[in-house]
């Protein structure tokens, strides 16, 4: 247990120090990235692109803790790409084909029919996949808010935690490990990433961070927890997936930075950005409980499926419908 709880502080001090030195050596660089146009109190726009540092000390105590190099490899990958993409821009087609290749390359590796049998194997690779390749896609969107990506690898991670300990299928499940290293990794990120940031993960960190989540899900998966995996990314997957069923309807661009995520509306409506995460926050915690109920009372999963998209879609409206001055902001 020593070890594994030394391996999580490794990740949260490595990211944390990681990330300060990256603030530090990259202060004076121009930020092409204005998420302040939509936070007029911000004195300077946060570093883009920070999340180099949290992917690299991702990576390391992914390695320690004995992770299939392969995913490592498919990292480096997706890192890689979004770096050269900044330096000269790579087709939307090629970086979703890299992407396409990493999935593939970790779907075999944990080697798990996602859909029970249901379609044959070679129709279930390519539908996980695909719903993989958004879910990447999904949290590179997302990360236009300070704490969001943060708090995003910190439920998810400490969730996944939290299930399997309850579940008896603890250290070194590793699930369980790593989970704790995203989570921790998380908690390292958020100190500089709190509102107002000093720095977002960006495209190079937010990329392969969204291709390990992903990962971590489909090994909860295979670990019998198909509810769970359904259940606890369901605040980013909603958002995004009703953003872009909306774009398609007004005939506007999928990809492009459009300010018009539920959680971007809310800021438009007054409330402050700490706020907003804070919110989602909550909600999150409620999807790691109802995840957690799914898994101690498989019979009632599909419920607690239909409770944690209800409850999150109920927050969006509230995010969509509802004004308020920041100054009397309850959180």
């Amino acid at each position: 247990m020593t070890f594994y709880i030394i391996l999580g502080l490794s990740a949260f001090l490595l990211t944390l120090l990681g990330t300060r030195l990256t603030i530090l050596t990259f202060r004076k660089r121009t930020m092409p990235f204005d998420p302040a146009s939509l936070r007029p109190d911000y004195k300077k726009p946060p570093m883009n692109d920070g999340g180099v540092a949290a992917v690299m000390a991702l990576i390391i105590c992914l390695l320690v803790a004995d992770v299939n190099y392969a995913i490592i490899l498919a990292m480096f990958l997706l890192a890689s790409m979004s770096l050269l993409d900044e330096l000269i821009t790579i087709p939307l087609l090629v970086r979703l084909l890299v992407q396409l290749l990493a999935v593939l390359i970790a779907i075999n590796v944990v080697g798990v029919q996602t859909f029970g049998g249901f379609f044959s194997p070679s129709v279930d690779r390519a539908i996980t996949a695909l719903i993989w390749i958004w879910f990447i896609n999904a949290f590179k969107l997302m990360d236009g808010l300070d704490g969001i990506s943060a708090m995003e690898m910190i439920c998810i991670g400490m969730g996944l935690c939290l299930m399997t300990g309850l579940t008896g299928r603890v250290f070194p499940s590793p699930l369980a490990v790593y989970s704790l290293i995203v989570g921790a990794a998380g908690c390292g990120f958020i100190w500089w990433n709190w509102y107002p940031a000093k720095i977002l993960l960006g495209e190079v960190g937010s990329v392969p961070i969204g291709f390990l989540l992903g990962y971590l899900l489909l090994i909860a998966i295979a670990d019998g927890y198909p509810y769970a995996a359904m259940i606890l990314p369901a605040y980013h997957v909603s958002d995004a997936t009703l953003t872009m069923i909306r774009r398609i309807a007004k005939g506007r661009k999928l990809m492009a930075d459009h300010g018009d995520y539920y959680y971007l509306r809310a800021l438009r409506s007054g409330r402050r950005p700490d706020a907003v995460v804070r919110y989602m926050f909550g909600i999150n915690f409620l999807l790691i409980f109802q995840a957690v109920f799914s898994v101690l009372d498989p019979y009632l999963s599909i419920f607690y499926v239909g409770m944690s998209y209800t409850s999150v879609f109920m927050l969006l409206g509230f995010f969509e419908h509802t004004a308020h001055d920041s100054k009397y902001e309850p959180f």
